[in-house]
């Protein structure tokens, strides 16, 4: 392929992951081009996506000489199994999040992206979220200073449990993997690998089958890092505290682009990403403390895509770098293990 020609697509599942974030991601950003889902509900897809062929067979998709890049929005517990076939087949590979069920599967998926000469990359769209890119600033910026201590939730309030996947007890299912995913991603990009982890995984609705709610600490040298997500949290709108030797930040409420996309929003404009909603900054000011509005950010999904379009086309970096893939992923399998030994683990 020409370095200016777009990159061909098969987009595989088409459930929450596939129809509100990929799909939308890939139309809208310039250097892609959707071409096939593979999916069982061809009639949705093509009542969302009147122009992209659909499949119900991924050896279908894969045999379609075409096609460059396979984004695997499947189960979680399918994730290897179809990168792995994706990557035997020539394609570069996005493996939404969580990448694999476990560290040992995430190794066996890039030891195959290696041998092939081909990317395999996890879609982790929330580095790119308003509230993170403002924090991720103002931390190396210097304006808290030497971080000590920093606060990350992603709570909601679903007191019901639903029948699906991702809240029913097997591979791949549970909040640790799903929320926790993006929280141990966003520190492990801003302060690297951390020393040890101690975490809680619970189960606190009735009925609930797989975790529903997680506390863990990882710790870092000279700081911690508090995760936490709770599916009953009534007032869930505190999203990041962070103190540091020269001040704290506080931010309240959730990016906004999830909400538009699931809306049917269409990535792009003056507008898009942008968080009504300002952090605030105290730092020491005499004996006195002074507080102070920070504009957030915009947050833009597209930038995922945008670099990996660069990283295929240009051999730039790619937006998740393996090492980061693996650190993820070790942190999340020490976490189940401290939960199951109740002791906090150490991370090689």
């Amino acid at each position: 392929m020409t370095p200016s020609a777009p990159i061909s697509v098969a987009l595989v599942g088409f459930g929450m992951a596939g129809r509100t974030f990929h799909a939308p991601l890939i139309t809208a950003t310039p250097g892609f081009v959707l071409r096939t889902v593979v999916s069982q509900q061809g009639d949705a897809v093509r009542a969302a996506l009147p122009a992209v062929r659909v499949t119900p067979s991924l050896r279908d998709a894969l045999d379609d000489a075409a096609t460059e890049l396979v984004v695997v929005a499947t189960p979680t517990a399918l994730h290897t199994e179809h990168a792995l076939a994706a990557l035997e087949a020539g394609k570069h590979v996005v493996v939404d999040k969580p990448f694999a069920t476990s560290v040992a599967d995430a190794t066996r998926v890039l030891d195959a992206a290696r041998r092939a000469k081909r990317l395999a990359v996890a879609f982790q769209n929330r580095r790119f979220d308003s509230d993170y890119l403002t924090l991720r600033a103002l931390v190396h910026g210097g304006a808290v200073g030497d971080v000590v201590h920093m606060d990350s939730h992603f709570d909601r309030y679903r007191p019901l449990v639903r029948d699906r996947w991702r809240e029913r007890a097997g591979p791949g299912s549970g909040v640790w993997l799903d929320l926790g995913a993006h929280l141990v991603d966003q520190a492990v990009h801003l302060f690297g690998a951390p020393l040890a982890i101690n975490a809680d995984l619970m189960q606190q609705r009735a009925g609930a089958t797989s975790d529903d709610a997680f506390l863990a600490t990882l710790r870092y040298a000279s700081h911690r890092v508090i995760v936490r997500a709770s599916s009953l949290a009534a007032d869930h709108t505190l999203r990041f505290v962070v103190h540091g030797t020269l001040g704290s930040f506080e931010k309240h409420g959730l990016d906004v682009q999830e909400r538009a996309l699931a809306a049917g929003a269409h990535p792009g404009g003056a507008d898009w990403g942008v968080d009504p909603e300002h952090g605030t900054l105290t730092v020491p000011q005499g004996d006195d403390m002074r507080s102070r509005e920070v504009r957030p950010i915009p947050g833009d999904y597209r930038r995922f895509y945008e670099q990996l379009r660069d990283a295929i086309r240009a051999d730039a970096l790619p937006p998740v770098t393996p090492t980061e893939i693996l650190t993820v992923m070790r942190v999340l399998d020490a976490g189940v293990e401290s939960s199951a030994a109740r002791r906090e683990v150490a991370l090689a």
